[in-house]
Formats: C-alpha cells, structure tokens, sequence
C-alpha cells in the first residue's frame, strides 16, 4: 500500500510503532505492535480504532483491567503438544497465572456486559475452563515448587528425605563433638563441600576420623573429612533425592498429558492475552497524545480539525511550546492542496501530519485532532519526502526523484494519497518547474488525492487555474518576520526569500544586485504574493477576534438565561411561600375571631369580659403585623431599652416561639443554630433569653457540629513537600479520625521522589495497631506515589 517502502520511516509511523511498543507488558503485545500495519478494509479499521476507544474509556473512567500476569501461553502449549514432554513447575506455575488472569479478564468484561461490546468480541465464545487451573493447582503451590501431596509416592520418599537427613545430621554432629573434645577440628564449624556436609580436622589428625576427604585449605592445613558413618547415610539420602526428582517427573509429565486435549483453547487464551495486551497499548499511546477516535467514512476524503504532529506533541510536552493545530478539507472539489510559503514555515510538518495521521487511523490508532474529524480510507499512499539519492544505484537526487514520479504517474488512481515535498526541486528551475507541472497535471487526471508543497510560481499558476487543486499557504507575519504555522487554503504564499535574507543580515548591495537579476514580471508577482499574504493575516486575526467576542457573548447569554431561570424559580418559591403564611393567618384569624364571639355570647356581652376579649383581639392582630411585615410603622426602640446581642446568646424568634444559638453577628443580621439548620433573622426579630438550659444546648451544637465533620469528612491525605515529622502528625490526625468514624482505608499521597518520606509513613504505619495491612495504588493511578492503609 505505501510506496517507497522507507516512506513510513519518513513520516515517523515506525517512531509512533516503538513509543506503543513501550507501552506493552508482554512480548506478544509487542510483536502484535510490529506486525501493525494500514488496512483497507472498512469494517476491520472501524474495529480497530473502536477497541481502541473503548480501552481508552475503560483507563479513563472504569477500574483497572486486571492485567498483572501475561505470561506467554503460546510456548507452553507447543512444547505440552510434544508427546512424552512434560511443563517443569516454574513453566506450570506461569501457565497458572496467566490463565488466572485470563478468567480474571473474562469476568471483568461478563460483570460489564453491553459497556465495551468490540472489547467483548475479543472473547466472545471463549470458556472458562476452570478444570486446567484445578489440575495445576493439584500439584504446583502457591509459590511455583511441585508439592508434597501431589502423590501419596511424593509424600512417602520426602518424608524418608527428611528422616534420613535429621540422622545423618545427629551423627555427624556426634563426630564432631567428639573430635573437638579430642582436638582434632581446626577453627570453624561444619561445612559443605562438593555437595556433603563435612568436618573441618587439623591436617596431622586427618587419620584419626574415618571417611572421606572431600578438600583441603589452601595452606594444607586444614582437611575437610566426611565420617564414614555419615556418607553411608548421605548416599541414602542422596538415593531418595534421585527417587523424588523421578517421582516428580512422572507427577509432571502425567500433567501435561493432561492438559494436551486442551491445546487449542490454550493457544486462544494466548490471543486473549496478547490482544489485550495490544489494545491496552494503543489506549496508553492514546492518552499521551490526547488522541481521539474520528469519523470514519468509506470514500476517499480528509477532514482534519485542530489536528496536530503526534511526536511533535510528545516532544513539546513538558516545555512552554505548543502545537499549532492543522485544519484542511481534502474532497473532490479540492483533491490537490498545493502548499507554498517560506522556507522553515510549516509546510513539511504539515504534510507529514496528514500523511501521518491517515496512516495511523488506517492502522487502527485513535488521532490528536478532534472527534469531528473525517478520514476516508485509500488503497494506495505514495510520498517523495527527502532526498533519496544512491551511489549503488548510481541515482542522483533528482533521478531519485523522477522515479518516484514515474512510478507515481503509472499506478496513481483515485483511491491513491499522494505527498511529494518540495516537488519539482534537485534540477534547474527552468526545467524543473514544466516538468513538476506536467506530472501534476497527469496525477490530477487520474482524481487523485494529496498534498504538494512547492516554491514554484508556475505550480502556484496552474493550481489557481485547475479544476480539483487548490493553492494553499501558510501565514507568515512579515512584521515580526516569523511563521505562523497557520495554513491558509485559497491563496499562494509568497516564499518571503528577500525579506528573510534582510532579516538575516545579507549585506544591501548584494540583495540589490539579486532584485535586479530577477523579471520584473517575477517581481509583481512576489509583490503580489506579499500583500495577500499580509491582507490574509489582517483577515485571519479579524475573524479570530470576532470569533473570540462571539464565544464572549454566547457566555454571557448562556449565564443570563440560567440566571433569568434562578430569579424565576425563587419568585415561584417566595409567591407560593407567602401564598401559604396568608393562608395560616387568615386560618388563625378566623379561628381567633370565632373564639372571641364565642366568649363574648357565653359572658352573655358582659362588659368587663368583652373588654379583655377584644384586647387579646387586638395583640393578636399586631403580633400577626409584625410577623408578616404588614404594619405600616414599626416602633423603635429606645437606646436604652436594645438589649445587645453577642455571638454564644441564646434568642427566641418572634412569631415562631423557637429558640436558637446565636453563631455570627453582622450588623442589623444574626445567623443562627437550631440544632443543624442554619438561619439568618433580622435583630428586631429575635428576643434575647436566659442562657437556661445551656449544657442541652451546647450538647446539641457540638452534635451537630460532629455530623458536619463527619459529613465533610474524606479518608484522603496529601503530604507530599512535607517535612517527615509534620507529615506523620499529619496522618496520625487522619488515622484517628478515620477510626472514628468507621472507615475502611486512607489513602496517602507523599509522592515518589526518593523514597524516604514513604519509607517514614510505611514504618510509622505498621506500628499503628489498627492498621490491617498496607498497600500501592494502581501503576496506572499513581503506583507507589500512593499508599492505602486498610483500618480493621
């Protein structure tokens, strides 16, 4: 599909295969990301690029994948295909995890059924058979070693192993007492050489003990003897090891025959495995990029928006540089962008991001460029990039050139992307330039696509002339004299050749003698150039700045809408809630007029009785006035008679009869506690009360005072640019409360560095007692910057 085949070095699609490569945890993931290379069809691209998605989803926003073990299970069952072969317990032992991890991922995606359905089709048919991990657990421990209990065979000769070496152990340690007693034994205890345990006897006494010399000292001082007694003993012992490693194997090869019938869904256990193991890969390469997943379409067109160099990014990370975003339409009213401007403006990087970037999608990775991106899909990508020129092939620049063109001009079709850099260059312009102009006027007969850059005038003539090219360029500000990075479609750009050679110093008669070497027409026609280069950036900056009012305006409208919609919905609340107050004073009036009427028919209109019904008629009516705030004229009190209120005093609201805790005092407003409910009253409102009752009340406020510290409570503490003694009473304020409260675990950030602030908590940590045990957070979330400590 790509043509030359050192075209995918050039455009940095091997860089972008080594960085995913980095990414991997297994070696088949790895050799998955060397084999990545474009496809053409629709559906297994749409696939690719949603896997990868999906992952990136997952890493974002689920919990981790359980990936901890992937152990290649291909090997394995190669060698268990072998009849008469046998797994060692180290390779069985692997096996066991990996498949553990398969079963693990296998669950992870059933308990998720729906949520990441192209990740699911990794799987989907594939059992859980629990059956091999059972016989492999039968025999293997936790730690790898073939167990006892593996065999009843197994159980007897380790057993005897053990008592025959507690005896041979008992004599020889008999020997050497006696010798030392004797004081044969040189300085030094018992030893071991050549596999036997020995003793250490001064050279003249060597006859005196029976056995076996195994070695002496490098003086000649010193022999080490194996008694007599003792090497019967060690040959038994040494018999028995040679009865268990048989036992052992049998127990292993017995194993493998037993997992040979299961072959075939080993070796798709290993393509779970390394599957996953790739498309995690794709979604971590993602994340560095930023990438997202574009709209894919079946025809041949590119519709970039703020798209940017992938390894540029990475590279400008971490720095003050960013990346000037790409946006450009190629389609079929403009196949051909023919690129112009200065020299270090732009142009390549922009071509390479295209060509860069519909590699990647092709290939199945997600893009740092919007999801409102388009990407078509092509049979075909050829790029002249560079100079390609050989000795062996006796090719010079410009030859290397025209056989990329000849090769070009025979097997472009419509469905071919083309990208030459610097086309046309490497000979003498006066020939150079009709030639690049008849192979761009062959390639645009056969519809294809691509991207030219160029610094011909007659390329920029006849893209301005021809149906399905279109001039671009990218905006250079010949003020500052710098690029811009912008590309512009719809106008050429002039390759500002005199005014950068200014700006560099070239001295004045020699820049003259070059204006007059050149046409005149040729200097119209670069004059030209410069003043639409200059009325395009006056245009560019006119409509960013209007687009920037635009989005202003937009803000301000949407922040005016939901405030209009706050102010409406509280004049609903305050109408409806004074709607209500009316109806219980109307409720309250007629219940009191109807017991004043009463009272007055049983005093049968005494006048003294009358009198005093009336009165309370009256203080009641003023009561409701005050409370509801319809009393004309509110009397003021008098300088003497205001009470003042402090922060701590105990008040009662008028109207409510409730009694509250005065907790902030502000000018004519008080805030108040009534248990947990916070209130703010006027303090013509409120009556100042004895502090009766005050150990209640102050019982009540440290309540609720505990429910908010619960309620803003969170098990998390971060130390990190702590000193160690602040950090560890940091968390012991954490720990305690946490306790308290009944939380499960705390989370701790401190940070990496060098490790010694998390080696201070970890020690501090274990010598809490109500600290069950410690542990990292995920790689992927922090890894050991984190410690959880889980609380009994």
């Amino acid at each position: 599909m790509v043509y030359p085949d050192n075209a995918v070095d050039k455009l940095g699609f091997t860089d972008i295969k080594t960085l995913i490569k980095t990414k991997c945890l297994s070696q088949p993931g790895r050799d998955l990301v060397a084999k990545i290379q474009p496809q053409t069809r629709f559906d297994q691209i749409d696939r690719f690029l949603r896997q990868a998605h999906e992952f990136k989803q997952l890493l974002t926003n689920d919990t981790p994948l359980p990936v901890d073990h992937l152990y290649p299970i291909r090997p394995l069952a190669e060698k268990v295909r072998v009849a008469g072969s046998f797994l060692s317990a180290e390779e069985l032992y692997s096996l066991l995890l990996s498949l553990k991890t398969v079963f693990a991922i296998i669950g992870y995606f059933n308990e998720r059924a729906g949520q990441y359905p192209n990740l699911e089709a990794l799987f989907e048919h594939l059992p859980i058979e629990k059956g091999i991990v059972s016989a492999i657990e039968r025999v293997v421990d936790a730690k790898g070693n073939v167990k006892t209990s593996a065999s009843p065979a197994l159980a007897e000769i380790t057993a005897n192993i053990a008592k025959a070496e507690q005896e041979a152990r008992k004599r020889i340690d008999q020997v050497f007492r006696a010798a030392q007693q004797a004081g044969w034994t040189a300085d030094g205890n018992l030893t071991i050489r050549d596999g036997r345990l020995c003793i250490p006897l001064l050279a003249e006494h060597k006859r005196k003990v029976k056995g076996w010399i195994h070695d002496e000292s490098a003086t000649g001082q010193t022999v080490y003897i194996e008694p007599e007694e003792v090497f019967h003993l060690n040959n038994k012992v040494r018999d028995l090891e040679f009865d268990k490693r048989r036992e052992v194997i049998r127990i292993l090869t017995e194993l493998t025959d037993e997992l040979r019938p299961h072959i075939p869904l080993l070796l798709d256990y290993h393509n779970l495995l390394s599957k996953v193991d790739f498309v995690r890969a794709k979604a971590l390469f993602a994340l560095d990029i930023e990438g997202e997943m574009p709209e894919l379409h079946k025809d041949t067109s590119i519709s970039l928006h703020n798209a940017r160099h992938p390894l540029l990014l990475l590279n400008f990370k971490g720095t003050q540089q960013t990346v000037v975003p790409l946006n450009v339409d190629i389609n079929a009213q403009q196949r051909i962008i023919v690129v112009s401007g200065p020299n270090a403006g732009g142009k390549s990087v922009c071509m390479k991001t295209i060509g860069l970037l519909q590699l990647m999608v092709q290939s199945g990775l997600l893009i740092p460029a919007d999801t409102t991106s388009k990407i078509g899909i092509f049979r075909q990508l050829f790029a002249d990039i560079g100079d390609d020129q050989s000795i062996e092939s006796d090719l010079s620049t410009y030859s290397a050139h025209l056989s990329k063109m000849k090769h070009f001009t025979e097997h472009a079709d419509a469905k071919t992307l083309i990208l030459i850099d610097e086309f046309g260059t490497g000979t003498d312009p006066l020939f150079g330039g009709p030639i690049a102009e008849a192979v761009l006027e062959v390639l645009n007969g056969k519809g294809v696509r691509g991207v030219v850059t160029t610094h011909y005038s007659n390329l920029k003539v006849f893209a301005s002339n021809a149906a399905g090219l279109e001039n671009a360029s990218m905006l250079f500000d010949n003020v500052a004299m710098r690029p811009m990075y912008i590309l512009q479609t719809g106008k050429p750009g002039s390759s500002y050749a005199f005014e950068i050679a200014e700006k560099i110093g070239l001295a004045p008669a020699v820049l003259q003698a070059a204006r007059q070497k050149i046409g005149a027409q040729q200097k119209r026609v670069d004059t030209l150039l410069v003043d639409l280069e200059r009325d395009k950036k006056a245009v560019y900056e006119a409509k960013a700045a209007i687009a920037q009012k635009e989005r202003q305006l937009a803000k301000l409208k949407e922040e005016n809408e939901k405030l209009q919609a706050y102010l409406d919905e509280n004049k609903r609340t305050i109408i409806h809630k004074a709607r209500e107050e009316a109806r219980d004073i109307i409720r309250n009036a007629n219940k009191l007029v109807e017991n004043t009427i009463a009272g007055i028919k049983e005093s049968q209109a005494e006048k003294e009785k009358t009198k005093a019904l009336r009165k309370q008629l009256d203080e009641e009516q003023k009561r409701h006035a005050i409370t509801t705030g319809q009393q004309q004229a509110k009397p003021k009190q008098n300088q003497s008679d205001e009470v003042a209120i402090n922060v701590d005093d105990w008040v009662k609201i008028i109207g409510t009869g409730n009694e509250a805790q005065v907790i902030s005092v502000s000018k004519n407003n008080l805030v108040l506690a009534m248990g947990e409910l916070r209130t703010v009253q006027k303090r013509t409102n409120v009556v100042r009360i004895d502090k009766k009752n005050k150990q209640t009340r102050s019982r009540q406020a440290h309540q609720g005072r505990v429910t908010d510290e619960v309620a803003s409570f969170r098990p998390e503490v971060d130390v990190r640019g702590m000193r160690t003694e602040a950090a560890i009473n940091q968390i012991e304020k954490y720990l305690d409360r946490a306790v308290m409260m009944g939380f499960p675990s705390l989370k701790i950030v401190h940070g990496k560095g060098d490790g010694i602030l998390r080696k201070f908590i970890r020690d501090y940590l274990r010598k809490y007692g109500e600290v069950a045990r410690i542990e990292d957070e995920h790689p992927d979330r922090g890894g050991e910057g984190i410690t959880y400590a889980y609380l009994e």
